[in-house]
């Protein structure tokens, strides 16, 4: 016996040809935290919605200007103004009424991170500030659950993932924080290229289906079409995960 209903064994027949029923069971039962809906959040939660992940966790505190339309596919010219939870929740529902969407129209902070990853099967970084990052991190370090991380700038981008106690966290990647930039520049289909790596990570970990990059930075150079993957090494000294198990 399955817990897919008719119709989602309908919506979802090409990707189960390839992993089966209990992977999609699996995707079902899991809750995903997407923090950030800007180009990489827009892009994740579009197929993640798509691939049947059950429960959805949309968190952002902005709303959409029009300056985001080059790269936010869930956010159109009628959005600009609204918030971006309301925009993305408006459109993945229409997509697929299948799934629980929840939405945090909230700025992520110290007071609030624990909430915001509180119950998550997986958490997907979409940020764009270095601050928020490390604190994602940290908090998803001490509480077990995995974390993917992603960046984008101009025809450049990188995947990193973070899978406590069996490799590296953001901190051994990048002992102290690159510098912030306000705006950042970007192609809009690096950031769908970068996402789209990323989801595909997350299937995977959901599903158990291939082998991740956990211990490795994947970075893609859109100039030269070039992607490079390197080895990171847990820091045995890092303040928040070298002395974890």
């Amino acid at each position: 016996m399955t817990c897919l209903a008719g119709k989602e064994l309908e919506r979802y027949d090409r990707q189960l040809r390839i992993f089966g029923v209990k992977s999609q069971e699996k995707l079902k039962n899991s809750k995903v935290t997407i923090v950030g809906l800007g180009g990489l959040g827009c892009a994740l939660a579009l197929y993640l919605t798509a691939a049947g992940v059950g429960f959805l966790r949309l968190v952002d505190k902005e709303k959409v200007e029009l300056s985001n339309l080059n790269r936010q596919i869930l956010h159109w010219t009628p959005d600009i103004g609204r918030e971006k939870t309301l925009s993305a929740l408006e459109k993945l529902k229409k997509l697929n009424p299948e799934i629980t969407i929840e939405t945090l129209n909230i700025e992520v902070n110290e007071n609030n991170i624990h909430r915001i990853v509180e119950g998550s099967t997986l958490v997907l970084d979409a940020l764009d500030n270095w601050k928020t990052r490390f604190l994602l991190n940290d908090e998803c370090v001490k509480n077990k659950i995995p974390l993917i991380h992603a960046g984008v700038r101009e025809f450049q981008g990188q995947v990193f993932v973070i899978k406590p106690g069996e490799g590296p966290c953001l901190r051994c990647l990048f002992p102290q924080p690159p510098k912030e930039e306000e705006r950042i520049p970007v192609i809009g289909a690096v950031v769908a290229l970068i996402a789209m790596i990323q989801a595909v990570e997350a299937l995977k970990l959901l599903t158990g289906w291939g082998k991740s990059l956990i211990g490795t930075l994947l970075f893609y150079d859109g100039i030269i079409q070039n992607i490079e993957r390197i080895k990171v090494r847990r820091n045995p000294n890092c303040p928040i995960c070298g002395m974890r198990d």
